[in-house]
């Protein structure tokens, strides 16, 4: 006859498994692009649910430390020095590619293990390193499909509307090297002007304009302004960097924000996984989902595979990006190394060009 459990045996049966803790990054305030970052959230809180739905990882749920880094780098660091003292095992997330590379690189100097979930800036960090991953293409890749698009088009003569920036710069020499061996020409231009700028275009004879900008300012008033401009008619517009992927584009500009073509990193069908995400995702933003929501969602799945496999241990997690295969929203999630990119990548995401429906500005096209 087997003996009664004590007490002690029952308070130690009793005791839940603590939780795996990972700092979440997302711009949720100005001047972040906050309906991005509002997307990117709710991906990955609806898989932190569903993983831990399913039991979360051997017993242990996945729990979110969010912070809010309103696109600025320096908050953004500031926020990676907390969450490495309050004990995460990993880090995740972030929209704008420059604060993304300020996370990056203070990760690791701490040594904690980063996913980076939506900027593609190729340059995430100075120098090879095994503790960042990145869900999302390097820019390059999409950047040159997007450059292929313009030339199918019949477009040779580019303008480009560019702010300073690391990421408007690697856009703009990405576009420029891939377009001048092939016949086309990259005019860089001063946004801050609306209508001196429709002026120039007109006088360089120009028949696309890219916006390498921010949103709303001062992609809008650009959006306006060319579309005001009769002069400008034949005048194709462009956003490669998305901003019409997400809704509050067609609240601001509605059908002048329509036939603009943009990357978006989705496939023509998403995964069974992806379609039942879907519909909860748009429950929950009261919106169609972006690609950034998918990519959110993405990142938790990727990371709850980490930690099944190498736990919660910071160096073992580093170690272990090489051996992820991931079923996704989008499809088959694997890392390797790519030439040109000191991060472990996911090589690659699926990628299309897209526009919103000139006839329907709601409705989205797939160019290419």
């Amino acid at each position: 006859m087997s003996a009664m459990p004590t007490h002690q045996d029952r308070t130690r049966s009793n005791i839940l498994p603590e939780p795996l803790r990972i700092g979440a990054l997302a711009p949720l305030t100005p001047p972040g692009w906050v309906e991005a970052g509002r997307h990117l959230l709710a991906g990955m809180e609806l898989a932190v649910g569903d993983v831990n739905a399913d039991g979360g990882v051997h017993g242990a749920p996945l729990e979110l430390l969010v912070r809010d880094t309103a696109a600025q780098p320096q908050r953004a660091e500031a926020a990676v020095t907390e969450l490495a003292a309050l004990g995460v095992a990993a880090l995740a997330g972030e929209y704008h590619s420059v604060v993304a590379r300020a996370v990056a690189s203070r990760a690791d100097a701490l040594g904690v293990p980063f996913l980076c979930s939506s900027a593609v800036l190729d340059a995430l960090t100075d120098q090879p390193t095994d503790r960042v991953a990145r869900i999302a293409p390097a820019q390059s890749h999409g950047w040159r499909i997007y450059a292929d698009h313009l030339l199918a088009a019949g477009h040779r003569r580019i303008a480009v509307a560019a702010d300073p920036s690391v990421y408007w710069a690697a856009g703009t020499g990405i576009l420029r090297d891939h377009l001048t061996p092939r016949g086309g020409t990259v005019v860089v231009l001063d946004p801050g002007d609306p209508e001196a700028l429709c002026d120039t275009l007109a006088e360089q004879r120009v028949t696309a304009l890219l916006l390498l900008t921010g949103h709303p300012e001062p992609a809008v008033p650009l959006v306006r302004a060319v579309r005001a401009d009769r002069r400008m008619a034949g005048i194709m517009l462009g956003a490669p960097a998305g901003q019409p992927e997400l809704p509050g584009w067609t609240a601001l500009l509605g059908p002048d924000g329509a036939g603009i073509p943009f990357l978006r990193y989705l496939p023509d069908h998403l995964t069974p996984l992806g379609t039942r995400a879907e519909a909860r995702l748009r429950d929950r933003l009261a919106a169609t989902p972006s690609f950034v929501a998918f990519e959110g969602y993405d990142t938790i799945l990727v990371l709850a595979e980490v930690f099944r496999a190498q736990g919660a241990d910071r160096a073992r997690i580093a170690a272990g990006w090489e051996q992820v295969a991931v079923d996704g929203t989008r499809g088959r999630i694997r890392f390797s190394r790519t030439p040109g990119i000191d991060v472990w990548q996911w090589v690659w995401p699926p990628v299309q060009i897209a526009d919103r429906d000139p006839a329907d500005p709601g409705r989205f096209r797939v160019l290419r």
